[in-house]
């Protein structure tokens, strides 16, 4: 009997789910085995829109859901899976409702297809009872504050648009135009999401990458090189690197993992820029030199990536912060062991967590001897400003009319 025309897709939608909801997976550890199965790339990419939009509308969904059953379906009920999938596709993806049902039912083969079938059809009947942004996860608002919540699931509505970071920043204002883009900041170009990052002018050439703009902002704070030497400590797989490297840096990209540090040189390679990739673990690697800034962004929980990586709003808990924290301040101590008098730290991380930012921060002040150096309002692009501590703090709402971007935490100091 031949299968469902797209089926496969939302079964391999299906297993994302499970992988990250059941086993605390990552959505890229998970796309291995869920999209087996399928090959074609808009098939994988349509997958992955599914179980992403699935996964950052999931709290609303539920509720729908809960709402139009007399009897609460458990948590991990196949029937409350398929459902969350199948609002999704029609309430955000734009799916028609006779196709959903066509690729949804099927996935609930020996089970409540009927419910299933009455509670999608009373549901998408009417307006969808969606609010305007995602309501986060009640675990996570409690962990944040109420304050805090309120003020970054605006950013989470929609999957980010697409910032590229540029080789050249005297080319900021032609290149714009030439890509029909906008930029926030020299060197910054955004594009809108969809666009296929192959084909846009210039990756060929090597005149830019593909960086969110929160994280092009760490490597900002370092100023030009001037043929200094500096440590880009957990590289790959080369962002800043390759910003550190054509503002002048000398760079020695460390990095543990070989798979991430092959992307690393190939990118230096697509770039024509120059840097001295180095696997090693760094709480293990002891240099030839000293620096004269080193960049540090941390290995986190990645909290500040959750408008393009909403699973990690359903797998963070306070177990995974406190294992990223300690390894934070192991290498936060080596990095400053590193420094030359004089020289510069700037650390961050692409967490909403205080514990991995202003609390590690604080630490880094009370024990590793470094003299903060404040980010100034004149350091930051138009709309964003340092703390009252000089540190750098964003999150998802901000610029939210400019198409937002993640949540990172940025701190600066000097060696005495």
């Amino acid at each position: 009997m031949p299968q469902t025309p797209g089926l496969p897709v939302r079964r391999a939608a299906l297993r994302l789910i499970d992988a990250v909801l059941r086993r605390g997976e990552t959505l890229e550890q998970a796309e291995g085995a869920a999209l087996a199965d399928i090959r074609k790339l808009p098939d994988c990419a349509l997958a992955r829109a599914i179980a992403g939009e699935t996964l950052r509308w999931l709290t609303d969904l539920d509720a729908a859901i809960d709402g139009a059953t007399k009897q609460r379906l458990p948590d991990d009920a196949k029937a409350r899976s398929v459902l969350r999938l199948m609002l999704a596709q029609a309430w955000r993806l734009d799916t028609p409702a006779h196709a959903v049902i066509a690729t949804g039912l099927p996935l609930l083969a020996g089970g409540p297809r009927r419910l299933a079938h009455g509670v999608f059809s009373a549901l998408v009947k009417g307006a969808p009872p969606l609010p305007d942004h995602p309501t986060l996860p009640e675990r996570v608002a409690a962990r944040w504050g109420a304050d805090k919540a309120a003020a970054i699931a605006p950013g989470l509505a929609f999957p980010p648009e697409v910032d590229l970071a540029l080789k050249d920043a005297d080319d900021t204002a032609a290149q714009a135009v030439q890509l029909g883009g906008v930029t926030l900041a020299p060197a910054h170009i955004r594009l809108p999401r969809g666009t296929a990052i192959e084909a846009i002018p210039g990756f060929k050439d090597g005149d830019w990458w593909v960086q969110d703009f929160a994280a092009q902002l760490p490597a900002r704070l370092l100023g030009a090189g001037a043929g200094k030497n500096a440590l880009d400590l957990c590289a790959a797989p080369g962002g800043k690197t390759m910003q550190m490297a054509a503002a002048g840096w000398k760079v020695t990209a460390l990095d543990l993992s070989k798979r991430r540090l092959e992307v690393l040189k190939e990118n230096l390679k697509r770039t024509g820029l120059k840097a001295s990739p180095v696997r090693a673990d760094a709480l293990q690697w002891e240099p030839k030199h000293l620096f004269d800034a080193i960049l540090i962004d941390a290995p986190c929980t990645a909290t500040g990536t959750c408008r393009r990586h909403p699973d990690v709003l359903h797998r963070v808990g306070k177990g995974q912060i406190g294992d990223m924290v300690d390894l934070q301040r192991g290498l936060a101590a080596r990095a400053a062991e590193w420094l030359k008098p004089g020289g510069v730290l700037v650390y961050a991380v692409c967490s909403l967590e205080a514990e991995e930012g202003e609390e590690q921060a604080a630490w880094i002040d009370a024990n590793l001897g470094l003299t903060p150096a404040p980010v100034t309002p004149q350091e930051l692009p138009a709309g964003l400003m340092p703390t009252p501590e000089g540190w750098l703090r964003t999150h998802p709402g901000m610029l939210a009319d400019q198409g937002g971007l993640d949540g990172f935490f940025v701190a600066r100091w000097v060696k005495a």
